[in-house]
């Protein structure tokens, strides 16, 4: 299925708003939060790190992958190249980035996995990691044969896409659960600090709106590794 216009608007739309949420998203982590640290005695600095990673990875990076195919007039060997390297970093990012929240909640004796949001996150990490593995040996290296490439690429597509609006759905369950935590501490409900965090979790659905847009519309050129056969 593919609508009937074409996926760089869409693409382009998509940029714009991955930009304003990273910028987002360092507004609060810095100038409300404190800033970023690994080392700190204010723990909450080392929390800081993991919404920016996770947005900055798995959603950003990770949308900018799953979009390369569309919106690159290129071969599709390097097309292929990039949407992979292109994962890898928003893999590795997202693995750091959780791994952040543990180090967070180890150092200030907080439970860990105690929330839905973190629960899925773990399952949402094992499904990216798993789809990134399946498409690395699959079409990259050793890389199967025409017929298991040709078969595998739909599944491929709606398993990436899947685990890719899980994922922006569990960042905006993340954003909702800290604004709650920071609320029941005493942050104003109607401050500017709640106002942003709200605001850049609207960029952040957006932002994953556009980028399932930009793979439902018409790419810039057709070739074997093309979404149109969703």
């Amino acid at each position: 299925m593919a609508i009937g216009i074409k996926a760089v608007p869409f693409a382009v739309v998509a940029q714009v708003l991955g930009i304003a949420g990273i910028i987002l998203v360092l507004i609060w982590c810095i100038r409300f939060r404190g800033g970023l640290a690994w080392e700190a005695t204010n723990k909450s600095l080392i929390f800081n790190i993991h919404p920016v990673l996770m947005l900055l990875g798995l959603i950003v990076i990770g949308g900018e992958a799953i979009i390369t195919y569309k919106t690159l007039p290129l071969k599709k060997e390097v097309k292929k190249l990039i949407h992979l390297i292109l994962h890898a970093i928003a893999l590795v990012l997202g693995i750091i980035g959780i791994y952040t929240a543990f180090k967070y909640h180890n150092e200030s004796n907080i439970a860990n996995l105690y929330s839905l949001h973190s629960w899925l996150g773990i399952g949402i990490i094992v499904l990216y990691g798993i789809q990134w593995i399946y498409g690395f040996l699959v079409f990259f290296y050793p890389g199967g044969s025409s017929e298991i490439r040709r078969e595998s690429l739909p599944w491929h597509v709606v398993f990436g896409l899947f685990v890719y609006i899980l994922a922006v759905a569990n960042a905006a369950l993340g954003y909702l659960e800290k604004l709650t935590f920071l609320e029941n501490s005493g942050l104003a409900k109607y401050g500017p600090e709640a106002f942003l965090v709200n605001f850049t979790a609207i960029v952040t659905i957006l932002f994953g709106a556009f980028v399932v847009l930009t793979v439902l519309s018409q790419p810039v050129q057709e070739d074997d590794y093309s979404y149109s056969a969703i």
